[in-house]
C-alpha cells in the first residue's frame, strides 16, 4: 500500500518510496509516496478555500461539526484499531490514542457549545469606562486570525496527536495542515481518510502531508501558526526558521521532558500510597511501551526506602508480559520502529555510564511473545538506579523514549526538590503523599518547573486518570526543556489560535461590534416585555425599566422567616448601628428576589427557564425605607442549535440586570441566563 497526502482537496501519491514496517514483526505495512508536493498549492487552498469555508460557520456551528465528527470516528474506530496494532500498541494503548482522540473532539464540542458565542467574535469583557461621563469605554475582543495552522506531530500518538491540535484549531476557524511523523503515518493517513469520507468538514479545513515539509514553513505569513511535538533539538531548529522569525509567526513546541514522580518521606512501605507509587511508575514505563512525552523518567524516592521501591518495582515489571499485542496474555507491545529501538538502546547505554541496572536492560532471557517478534521493535522494561543523582548529569539530560525509568534517592525534602528542578522544565510531575502539609510545601516550588502536577493519595486514586494522561480541560505543555508552549487547557487552546485586540469607543459602538450589550450603550425600549420575545425576535439591547418597590421592615422579617437567615445585620438594631452601615439593611438575596419580582413576566411564554446567574455583586446596602428599581437588558444571545423533545428550537439569552435605589445609585448588578424558545 502506498500512502497518499491529502492536498488541495485531492489524494496525491502513486509511486512507492520508503517502506514502513510493522513494529511487531517487521513486515512491510505501507510505503510513503515518491511524488513531491506543491506546498504552494496546499497553502493557497487553505487560504482561498479553507478559511472562507470555516468562516461561513460560527463557533457554535463548528462545535456541532466537531461533535458529529467524533461520533463518526467512534462508529468507524475498529478500522483504526486494526491498523494501530502495527505500531506495536496493545488494545489499551490504542484506546488512549484512538478513543482519546475522538474523546477530545467530544470535549471541545461541548466546551465550544457551552462557552463560545454564536458569531465569530469573542468579547473578553467586561468593558471598562475610560472617561468620567461614561461616553468612552474600552474592552478586549478575540477574532479568527485568517491564517492557517501547520501541525507537526510525533510518532507516538498518530490519532490523538492530530486531533488534539485540530479540535481547538477548527473551533477557532483556522484550517490546518497536519504532518505526522513518518514511522506511524499510515495510521494518521487512515484517520484522515475517514474524516474525508465523512463529508463533515468544509473543504480545506484539514490537509495531510506524508513525508517532509519541504518549503512549507517558508511559505507561511503573519496570520499563520506552527505547532510542533517532538525532540527539543528539532524544535530548536524549526523555531529559528528565517521566515517564521521574519514574520513573527507563533511557534508552539511540546518537546522532550524528563518528568519526575516524587515519593514523599511521609509514605512508608506499609502505606497504601507506597503501592500507588509503584503502580504509577510501572504503568508509565509500560503503557505505549513508555513512548509518552508525559512518562515518568525520574522516580525520586527517600533513600531509606530505596531498596523497598527497587524490589517491588522490579517484581511488578517482571510480571509484565511483552510481545505481539494480538496475544491475550501480552500487556506491553513494541516500540514504534526498529530505529526507535536502536535509539532507546543507545540512550540506555549512555545512562548506564552513571547509573546501575536494577531490572531489564535487554537481558539474554528476554524473549517477546509472538511469531516473528525477533524482527519487531521490542524493548524490555528497564529500571536504572543513580545512587548519587545530584552529581550525575546524564540522568537529568538524557531521555530514553521507551520503557525506561531511573530511580533517584534523596536525603530530605529539599534535596528532592533540587532533583525535580534538574529536569530543567517538564510537561508533568507527580507527588505521592498522604500529608497535605507536604503537598502544600512541595507544589508551589515544583510548579515553577512543570506544566501540570498530580498529587496522588488514596483518596484521589479512586478516580485519578494518572500521571501521564493529558486532559482536554487542562493545560498540556511545560517550561524550559519541555518547549515552553501550551496546548489544550479548555477554551484557552482555542484562544491560542485567535487574535486578541483592545477595542475603544463609545459603549454604543462597543455593543454594536461585540454583539453584546455594554452598560452605557443606548438601549431599545419597546412596549413589549423582552420576556415575551422569541429567541429570533429578541434584539440585543432590548430593555425594560421596571416599576418601583419600597423595602419595608415586614419584607425583611418575612424573608428571614422563609430563608432562615437571621443575621444580626438584618434584625439587631443595636448591633447594626455599630456596624459600618450604621443601620439595619435588607438581605442581599432579598434584593435579588425582589428584583426578579419586578422584571419577571409571569405568564407562560418563550422564556422557558432560568438556569444560571453570573457576576453577582451587591454594590451598596439597601436600608428599610429605600425604594428599588431594576433595569433588565438583553445582553447576549447564543444559538446552540438545539431542540427540545418536541422539536422546538432553543437558544440561550444572557440578561444584564441593574438594581438601583431612589437616588439612582447601583445597589446590585448581575447577569441571568435563560433558555428561550424559538418560534414553532
Amino acid at each position: 500500500m502506498t500512502l497518499q497526502s491529502f492536498i488541495g482537496g485531492r489524494w496525491i501519491g502513486q509511486q512507492a518510496a520508503s517502506a514502513l514496517h510493522s513494529a511487531v514483526n517487521g513486515a512491510t505495512v505501507a510505503h510513503t509516496h515518491a511524488e513531491a508536493l506543491d506546498f504552494g498549492e496546499a497553502v493557497h487552498f487553505a487560504r482561498r478555500t479553507g478559511v472562507p469555508g470555516l468562516m461561513a460557520l460560527d463557533f457554535q456551528e463548528r462545535a456541532a461539526r466537531l461533535k458529529a465528527l467524533a461520533k463518526y470516528l467512534n462508529e468507524h474506530k475498529e478500522s483504526l484499531y486494526a491498523i494501530s496494532a502495527h505500531t506495536g500498541a496493545t488494545r489499551a494503548d490504542s484506546w488512549v490514542d484512538i478513543e482519546g482522540g475522538s474523546g477530545t473532539l467530544f470535549a471541545y464540542a461541548a466546551m465550544g457549545s457551552g462557552e463560545l458565542p454564536s458569531g465569530n467574535l469573542i468579547h473578553e469583557g467586561p468593558a471598562q469606562s475610560l472617561g468620567k461621563k461614561g461616553a468612552f469605554a474600552g474592552t478586549h475582543i478575540l477574532v479568527p486570525r485568517g491564517g492557517l495552522a501547520v501541525h507537526i506531530n510525533a510518532f507516538n500518538f498518530p490519532v490523538w496527536g492530530l486531533l488534539e491540535k485540530f479540535a481547538p484549531t477548527f473551533l477557532a476557524g483556522m484550517p490546518c495542515i497536519g504532518k505526522p511523523a513518518t514511522a506511524t503515518s499510515y495510521l494518521t493517513e487512515a484517520l484522515v481518510r475517514l474524516i474525508d469520507q465523512s463529508g463533515i468538514l468544509p473543504a480545506g479545513a484539514l490537509q495531510l502531508v506524508i513525508g517532509g515539509t519541504g518549503d512549507l514553513l517558508d511559505r507561511l505569513e503573519g496570520p499563520d501558526v506552527v505547532t510542533f511535538t517532538g525532540s527539543a533539538d528539532t524544535a530548536a531548529r524549526l523555531r529559528v526558521n528565517a521566515n517564521l522569525v521574519r514574520h513573527s509567526i507563533p511557534f508552539n513546541a511540546e518537546a522532550d521532558s524528563l518528568n519526575c514522580s516524587i515519593l514523599a518521606p511521609d509514605v512508608t512501605p506499609d502505606d497504601e500510597e507506597f503501592e500507588l507509587f509503584i503502580k504509577e511508575v510501572a504503568r508509565e514505563m509500560t503503557v505505549k511501551a513508555g513512548q509518552k512525552c508525559t512518562a515518568i523518567r525520574r522516580a525520586i524516592v527517600p533513600r531509606q526506602h530505596l531498596d523497598a521501591v527497587a524490589e517491588r518495582l522490579s517484581a511488578r515489571l517482571a510480571k509484565t508480559v511483552v510481545g505481539d499485542p494480538a496475544l491475550e496474555a501480552v500487556r506491553m507491545g513494541a516500540l514504534a520502529s526498529r530505529a526507535q529501538q536502536a535509539d532507546v538502546a543507545e540512550r540506555v547505554a549512555l545512562l548506564r555510564q552513571g547509573a546501575e541496572l536494577v531490572y531489564g536492560g535487554g537481558t539474554a532471557d528476554f524473549a517477546p511473545l509472538g511469531e516473528g517478534s525477533e524482527q519487531g521493535a521490542f524493548f524490555q522494561p528497564t529500571l536504572l538506579l543513580s545512587r548519587q543523582p545530584l552529581i550525575h548529569d546524564a540522568v537529568h539530560d538524557i531521555e530514553a523514549f521507551g520503557p525506561v525509568s531511573t530511580l533517584m534517592p534523596y536525603d530530605g525534602l529539599d534535596e528532592a526538590l533540587q532533583l525535580a528542578a534538574r529536569g530543567r522544565g517538564s510537561l508533568v510531575g507527580s507527588l505521592v503523599t498522604k500529608d497535605p502539609a507536604t503537598a502544600a510545601r512541595v507544589i508551589p516550588v515544583v510548579a515553577a518547573h512543570h506544566g501540570r502536577l498530580l498529587v496522588l493519595d488514596r483518596e484521589a486514586a479512586t478516580e485519578s486518570t494518572g500521571h501521564g494522561s493529558p486532559l482536554p480541560m487542562l493545560k498540556h505543555g511545560g517550561p524550559g526543556r519541555a518547549g515552553g508552549g501550551e496546548e489544550l487547557g479548555g477554551i484557552r487552546a482555542v484562544k491560542h489560535y485567535l487574535q486578541r485586540a483592545a477595542l475603544q469607543g463609545s459603549p454604543t459602538m462597543l455593543a454594536a461590534i461585540t454583539g453584546e450589550h455594554v452598560r452605557g450603550a443606548k438601549v431599545i425600549e419597546t412596549e413589549v416585555h423582552p420576556f415575551r420575545r422569541h429567541f429570533e425576535d429578541l434584539r440585543i439591547g432590548e430593555s425594560l425599566l421596571t416599576h418601583r418597590r419600597t423595602v419595608t421592615e415586614a419584607d425583611i422579617g418575612a424573608f428571614g422567616g422563609l430563608s432562615g437567615d437571621y443575621f444580626y445585620m438584618h434584625f439587631d438594631d443595636i448591633a447594626a448601628k455599630e456596624s459600618p452601615f450604621g443601620q439595619r439593611i435588607a438581605h442581599g438575596y432579598f434584593v435579588l428576589s425582589a428584583a426578579a419580582g419586578l422584571f419577571v413576566s409571569p405568564a407562560p411564554g418563550p422564556v422557558l427557564a432560568n438556569y444560571g446567574l453570573d457576576t453577582l455583586r451587591f454594590v451598596k446596602p439597601v436600608a428599610i425605607g429605600d425604594t428599588i428599581q431594576a433595569r433588565l437588558t438583553a445582553k447576549r444571545k447564543i444559538d446552540r442549535q438545539k431542540k427540545d423533545a418536541k422539536g422546538v428550537g432553543q437558544g440561550v439569552v444572557a440578561w444584564d440586570v441593574e438594581v438601583s435605589n431612589q437616588l439612582g445609585e447601583l445597589v446590585a448588578s448581575y447577569d441571568i441566563l435563560t433558555l428561550v424558545a424559538k418560534r414553532g
